[in-house]
């Protein structure tokens, strides 16, 4: 008998911590973990089965599919945007993506029931072409600015698309067309910042990298003006708003992606929070013009009402609790020194 599980890659991941780490609190849920490397320790005596693989690897995929019955995948592997800027040629997140959508259709195919397949997609999916764009923008709705900048932004925005075909228009000129069993649910989070994983490479990672340097009595020179201004949220708001999409039913959907948002603050007003809790931290901004064009390209903040109307999103976290409550004390005692 194949065991009913539910599937994380990216395991390693900010988002795949906070999951798994909310999971195995709950009996009813027994989770397979794929990830390109061992899964942390700090994961690894939850109750779930770990994976060491690539998604791009056939035989790793036909090893999940012969040991395990998938009813939920959340996907989170993929390259941060950073990187992929580097090696825009091997970061073309879309295949693996791709192979997982299939699998979750021929899950369905077999069990019987809906694959629900949770998506954490990005700000980087839009793209505003200058600063008096980006002001006159305001909050920005999912389908407004779809121009991406960066092969990350252009991979989730395609993966959506992908999301959306097979959920809700497979095989649409097929004369025995049936559904695909896909139930595709798609989350542009803003920035993200974690209290218990370290920055990754991610281009909105200088207000974790602030919070970490000040928790370390290290000088951080940020490489964003600071006026720049994008928006945020804690990372417990993540897994709140994963947590919310997966579990409303399918019916209450009026749309595949939805915007996500907590608060909007600048590199600057980031620098203020942090100094409130380290008042001898050492922050100054060096900017650095392609990453700072690239987080200019991302909106100052977004239009999150669709959330809120479908499945009633609140974020708990606002800038001042995220940083007062959440991430200064938690970072605080990451770097205590132990006796």
């Amino acid at each position: 008998m194949r065991k009913p599980v539910i599937l994380i890659t990216g395991a390693n991941g900010e988002i795949g911590h906070g999951l798994i780490e909310h999971f195995s609190n709950q009996d009813r849920h027994d989770i397979v973990a794929l990830d390109l490397r061992p899964v942390d320790d700090r994961i690894a005596a939850a109750n779930l089965t770990s994976i060491q693989g690539d998604i791009l690897d056939d035989n790793v995929m036909q090893r999940i599919v012969s040991e395990f019955e998938i009813h939920v995948i959340y996907h989170l592997a993929a390259m941060l945007s950073t990187r992929s800027e580097y090696a825009p040629d091997i970061a073309h997140n879309v295949n693996g993506t791709l192979n997982l959508i299939k699998l979750a259709h021929e899950q369905a195919r077999w069990h019987g029931n809906p694959v629900r397949f949770l998506f954490p997609s990005s700000i980087a999916a839009y793209g505003m072409p200058d600063l008096a764009a980006k002001a006159d923008a305001g909050r920005v709705r999912e389908d407004a600015w779809n121009n991406p900048t960066t092969m990350y932004g252009c991979n989730k925005l395609y993966c959506e698309q992908i999301g959306r075909y097979y959920s809700t228009h497979f095989r649409q000129l097929a004369a025995d067309r049936t559904p695909s069993g896909v139930d595709f649910r798609s989350l542009r989070f803003p920035g993200l910042i974690s209290a218990v994983t370290l920055p990754a490479g991610g281009t909105s990672d200088y207000a974790s990298e602030m919070v970490h340097a000040a928790a370390q009595g290290q000088p951080y020179a940020c490489f964003v003006r600071e006026s720049s201004r994008i928006p945020f949220m804690a990372m417990p708001d993540a897994i709140k708003a994963l947590k919310l999409l997966s579990e409303v039913d399918e019916s209450a959907l009026q749309q595949r992606t939805y915007n996500v948002g907590s608060f909007s603050v600048s590199a600057g007003e980031i620098r203020d929070h942090v100094m409130r809790a380290f008042p001898k931290a050492e922050i100054t901004f060096v900017p650095d013009k392609p990453r700072n064009r690239i987080v200019d390209s991302w909106p100052a903040d977004v239009d999150d009402s669709a959330a809120t109307r479908d499945w009633n999103w609140k974020p708990d976290y606002d800038a001042h609790r995220a940083f007062s409550e959440y991430l200064a004390p938690t970072i605080s005692e990451f770097y205590k020194p132990r006796t």
